[in-house]
């Protein structure tokens, strides 16, 4: 029996086989680059909106540091972005996680400008419930917009810094206090490191950071630069939720 064209059947499916598997691989290869680049731009775009506009001349996505406070900034690790204009320090822009949202925890971007005002706040990712406490997302309403751009700690007092409902100043939902309550005292927090931490924010890795005043030992929160290159970060999806 001649197994030549058998062989040579098996040998041409082999190659098909192995050119398919690397097609495969090349072409992922190749739509992971580009989601990832742009996650990349869409996250720049989304830093870029909070800050004052032509006063960004670095790359906040590599001038960055990792903070460790979960006290005040609601995660283990949390990102600093730096922004310069030229050697001039802009803004610190942080990604806390509030971890009291009303159907689970939402992630902030916090730009708080060199004098210590707001440069703008929005949500990165939320699960809170449609029609009520998804409000605080910017493409549902201009809550997040109108309640914290130019607010300080001085602006409005600080024991103003809760929801009307509670005798503070800012706006809640007519039928979800929860979700925005919890925004309001994070972004609050947010506000109370970066004060305490103040220059430090803007240095290398390894400079030490002011502790809180109140503590006979200073505390400095750790700060490292982050593991890995890769500036990337989920963007907002939005889930159902109940505020």
């Amino acid at each position: 029996m001649n197994k030549a064209p058998i062989l040579i059947a098996a040998a041409i499916l082999g190659s098909f086989a192995v050119g398919g598997v690397g097609l495969v691989a090349m072409t992922h290869e190749l739509t992971a680059e580009r989601i990832a680049a742009n996650e990349r731009e869409a996250m720049l775009a989304k830093l870029k909106a909070i800050v004052p506009a032509g006063r960004v001349a670095n790359d906040p996505l590599q001038d960055r540091i990792q903070v460790s406070e979960p006290d005040l900034l609601g995660a283990p690790q949390t990102e600093v972005y730096r922004v310069r204009d030229e050697d001039e320090p802009v803004a610190v822009i942080l990604q806390p996680v509030v971890p009291d949202g009303y159907a689970g925890p939402i992630r902030l971007l916090v730009s708080v400008l060199r004098d210590g005002s707001l440069g703008g706040v929005r949500v990165l990712e939320h699960h809170e419930t449609p029609g009520l406490g998804d409000k605080i997302d910017e493409k549902k309403s201009d809550w997040i917009v109108e309640q914290f751009n130019g607010k300080s700690l001085s602006n409005p007092p600080l024991e103003a810094w809760q929801v009307k409902r509670d005798g503070g100043e800012f706006d809640q939902f007519t039928g979800a206090t929860i979700t925005p309550r919890s925004i309001v005292n994070a972004v609050k927090n947010t506000l109370l490191f970066v004060e305490r931490e103040g220059d430090a924010l803007y240095g290398p890795a390894s400079a030490p950071a002011m502790g809180p005043a109140n503590e006979a030992e200073p505390r400095a929160p750790v700060m490292e630069e982050p593991a890995t290159a890769d500036p990337s970060s989920p963007l907002g999806a939005t889930v159902a939720e109940a505020g």
